[in-house]
């Protein structure tokens, strides 16, 4: 569905590599996370996916459409929320052509998905952060693409929001078959959703495999270099987890 052949990037000859010789694929119904420090590439590679900039060495390939949600937008008009939504119907819309009922429709069911249904004749401007993250989330499913690309989908989300978009990603890609790769700086999030994980250590270094192997103690331990723990607990009949970290332990 979508994958990465020896790619890297950097942005001059002179400059140093974000990433290098990074390879991997994703099946239809697939979901990746890419996580890592700050600086590490997570988002520039996102963008490489999406293409909307081209790597500087190495191809990429996808067989389907792709959505991107962006970490922060900001619209220079008043938008509603529903023309915000109905704007990733742009492939389905001839050049010329007006938004059909179908298409108002579609976009209509994305906004119900994100829980923002009541929003929809709200000024875009006049939303929150999380509000606003959610309303970009639900113009990608709006647009019907195959594979979403989200930059830290949670990070502007408050707890129950962020289970909201969790669980809902998670049920896109077992039921319509949806292709995901979101990059987060939530490990707990990664085991929650992810069947696979890429950890961009820097320039040199990085390392791609099923979720449960990446996500371990000593790598994130040394992927942040700090101290991570994995407590493991049931809540009813849930097994679930959570990475937490050793604040003190950090290595300057």
């Amino acid at each position: 569905m979508i994958a990465a052949q020896s790619v890297g990037f950097r942005y001059g000859a002179d400059a140093a590599w974000l990433f290098r010789d990074l390879s991997f694929s994703l099946d239809r119904g697939q979901t990746l996370a890419l996580l890592g420090r700050n600086g590490r590439g997570k988002t520039t590679l996102l963008k490489c996916l999406a293409g909307l900039v081209a790597p500087t060495t190495g191809a990429i390939r996808s067989d389907g459409t792709v959505g991107y949600v962006p970490q922060h937008f900001a619209s220079p008009f008043a938008y509603s929320v529903a023309d915000v939504v109905l704007m990733g119907r742009a492939r389905h819309v001839g050049l010329f052509s007006n938004a059909t009922a179908h298409d108002r429709r579609h976009a209509t069911e994305a906004l119900a998905l994100v829980g923002l249904q009541a929003f929809a004749n709200r000024a875009i401007g006049t939303l929150s952060g999380g509000e606003r993250q959610l309303v970009l989330i639900a113009r990608a499913l709006a647009s019907e693409a195959d594979i979403l690309l989200l930059d830290e989908p949670a990070s502007s989300l408050d707890f129950r929001n962020q289970a909201v978009v969790l669980s809902m990603l998670r049920r896109l890609s077992l039921e319509r078959g949806l292709t995901i790769i979101m990059t987060t700086h939530e490990p707990t999030h990664a085991l929650e959703i992810a069947d696979r994980a890429v950890l961009l250590h820097g320039s040199t270094r990085s390392e791609e495999g099923p979720v449960a192997s990446m996500c371990t103690e000593d790598k994130l331990s040394e992927l942040y270099g700090l101290s991570m723990r994995r407590l493991d607990y049931r809540s009813g009949e849930a097994q679930t987890c959570s990475i937490v970290a050793n604040y003190a332990s950090i290595d300057g």
